[in-house]
């Protein structure tokens, strides 16, 4: 079942492109649905995209549920172990 539920956000990041070059990031598209090329059911599926990209171009992510908890557990760790005035 689809949940059509789609989140976004604008952020400030930097991805590393396949020709080695690195793109900033200013959006995120997070929702959950059936994964292109991941081998599970459905997943939590992260597109970042970038103004130098253009429409059709973003980093993707297809995340079983069970690895995108691990990893916003492992983000929330990180950010933990780093000094509050760093994190604001």
């Amino acid at each position: 079942m689809c949940t059509y539920a789609t989140v976004t956000a604008q952020i400030t990041a930097s991805a590393k492109a396949p020709d080695g070059n690195w793109e900033p990031m200013t959006g995120a598209v997070v929702y959950f649905d059936h994964p292109v090329h991941a081998m599970a059911d459905h997943t939590v599926n992260i597109d970042l995209t970038g103004p130098s990209l253009g429409s059709a171009q973003r980093f993707a992510l297809e995340l079983p549920a069970a690895s995108a908890r691990a990893l916003v557990r492992a983000i929330e760790q990180a950010l933990a172990s780093a000094p509050e005035q760093l994190t604001r």
